[in-house]
């Protein structure tokens, strides 16, 4: 089915495509396949959200697919709870259910069917617990570069015994076309983007969500726990803020408004999240989970609900002159990165947790937070190890990483994107952290390397600690520069801990006594076989939430 973007956006308002009324019937128009797999997401005390999507055999089907999905207690067990969806054509034929009315903190097992008894794969997922609760375990991702590598880490995290979820921080899939970002990785392991091009269509986002979920590994994962997400940038284009992004040129690539109503709504379609809420603008994705009287989980939107323009460097660096200017900017109190009510209402979450007597209140956030200067790394080294290190590089990175010294010489920031760019904003979200009595674990991601950072304010007062996590599969610093991340802990007093070499995951858990944090990394996303291993862990102790000590 073609839609037109344009008039259906403009016929129907900005969110209505999401919930358009059943016009085609609601029976299948050919056979189905399961291709995309299952997963469930945004997880309750008594259900979770369940998604598939009913693949037609016939390419040129338009009508939609009616299903029955079914939940059980265990993988082969009689269904305990049962409903109808429907795969519409108007949804690219994805379909969401919402299983309720089942046990707290219990583990299930789900599938669909069609009409013609054609049977998906089976998920699982965990419901939210309820009253005392000892132990939670969380997965934390973020950054899957299609073409940058294969998907090894999800395979780690389906042969886990214990999650309750998988925390996804963004960059689920990227914009960019075959001959863009990792091209030169995607080319040697034979993993093209599909479509070829930039995406920017309705289309092209679907078809992009749809490569990125025919991976195998990417199936198991889902299929192992359920996915709590929010988006990152490359989910509509590179570095993007509320009015624009640094890869969008409205020029070539139509208007702003439309290619991020196009990316969201393939996005609401083929993630396993809740549909926006009636009269609430689709970019308002915040929301909080609760685990018991053990945590809160909040889950914040850092890019297009209220972030301001980035201050950015153009070209392959910043020239000397553009310092002063870019600082001035940076520090204007205006500048957002939540917004005056996404702040409120998550300091109203956390200080409900920290009222309730609960331990831990968490806080999944896109872009690092700690204060990060660039490493001086001709200094670290000296002379003679710089000058060999230089000599190893393009002579392209070779110019920028010259320039990248210059500046952080001069005090600019390691990153403008991160909440680096925004200091009186952090302040503010540092004294609400102050006003509802938490001292949170921050979790990050965007930046593709590992963090273990303790956040303090401009007062120097400790406020919460940081755990970064690396990419799944898209390149680091590392991969030009190993072992900066050593560099990068060297020059700064909040990093505890930067890993820039290794693809990876966080297993985070939580328990009455301490947060620990297992950095988990693969050996390899160029092959199939890969080792796992724990390149470092750190634990937050409950008494002391403001401090980070190695394991």
């Amino acid at each position: 089915m073609t839609i037109n973007r344009r008039e259906t956006l403009g016929l129907f308002g900005a969110g209505a495509a999401l919930g358009l009324p059943n016009m085609a019937s609601a029976r299948p128009a050919t056979a189905v396949r399961f291709d995309h797999g299952v997963a469930s997401g945004d997880p309750a005390a008594d259900g979770a959200v369940l998604w598939t999507r009913a693949t037609p055999s016939a390419a040129d089907a338009t009508g939609d697919v009616a299903l029955t999905w079914h939940v059980a207690t265990a993988p082969d067990g009689k269904p305990v709870a049962s409903g109808k969806a429907t795969a519409r054509a108007a949804r690219d034929f994805t379909a969401k259910a919402t299983a309720t009315r089942l046990k707290a903190g219990t583990d299930y097992w789900y599938w669909f069917e069609s009409e013609d008894g054609t049977r998906s794969p089976v998920g699982r997922f965990r419901t939210l617990p309820m009253g005392a609760t000892d132990t939670v375990t969380f997965a934390v991702v973020s950054c899957q570069l299609y073409g940058g590598g294969l998907f090894n880490v999800y395979d780690a995290i389906a042969r886990q015994p214990r999650l309750d979820a998988v925390l996804h921080l963004g960059d689920y899939i990227y914009e960019y076309g075959a001959d863009g970002y990792g091209a030169d990785i995607a080319r040697k392991i034979g993993r093209i983007v599909e479509p070829a091009h930039e995406i920017v269509t309705l289309a092209d986002y679907r078809a992009r969500h749809a490569q990125v979920k025919r991976d195998a590994n990417m199936q198991a994962a889902h299929a192992r726990a359920a996915f709590i997400c929010v988006w990152d940038d490359h989910e509509v284009a590179n570095d993007d803020w509320i009015g624009g992004a640094e890869n969008h040129d409205p020029a070539k690539e139509g208007d702003w408004k439309a290619r991020k109503a196009a990316a969201m709504q393939a996005y609401f379609e083929w993630m396993p999240i809740r549909d926006p809420l009636p009269g609430q603008p689709w970019e308002a994705i915040n929301r909080s989970f609760e685990f018991g009287d053990l945590a809160t989980l909040a889950m914040v939107e850092t890019r297009l609900l209220a972030r301001s323009r980035q201050v950015a460097a153009k070209g392959a660096g910043i020239a000397p002159a553009d310092y002063a200017p870019m600082m001035a900017e940076r520090a204007l109190p205006k500048r957002e990165l939540l917004g005056a009510g996404q702040q409120a209402w998550l300091e109203r979450v956390l200080a409900a947790s920290v009222k309730a007597d609960k331990p831990w209140q968490v806080l999944g956030n896109q872009v690092v937070m700690a204060k990060v200067a660039g490493p001086d790394i001709e200094r670290q080294l000296g002379p003679v190890r710089f000058a060999d290190t230089m000599a190893k590089l393009p002579a392209m990175w070779r110019d920028r990483l010259a320039a990248s010294i210059a500046s952080y010489r001069a005090g600019l920031p390691f990153n403008f994107d991160s909440w680096d760019g925004y200091p009186p904003a952090r302040e503010r979200l540092y004294q609400a952290f102050r006003r509802a009595g938490s001292k949170p674990i921050v979790l990050s991601g965007d930046s593709h390397a590992a963090w273990a950072n303790v956040l303090h304010d401009d007062a120097k007062g400790p406020v919460a600690v940081e755990f970064g996590a690396t990419a799944v599969t898209s390149p680091s610093y590392g991969s030009l520069l190993p072992g900066i991340g050593k560099l990068i802990e060297e020059a700064n007093d909040e990093v505890l801990f930067c890993d820039q070499d290794h693809k990876g995951y966080i297993l985070l858990t939580l328990d009455r006594q301490a947060a620990t944090a297992d950095f988990r990394t693969v050996s390899t996303v160029l092959v199939p076989a890969y080792e796992e291993r724990s390149v470092a862990r750190y634990r937050c102790a409950a008494a002391a939430k403001s401090a980070l000590t190695p394991v």
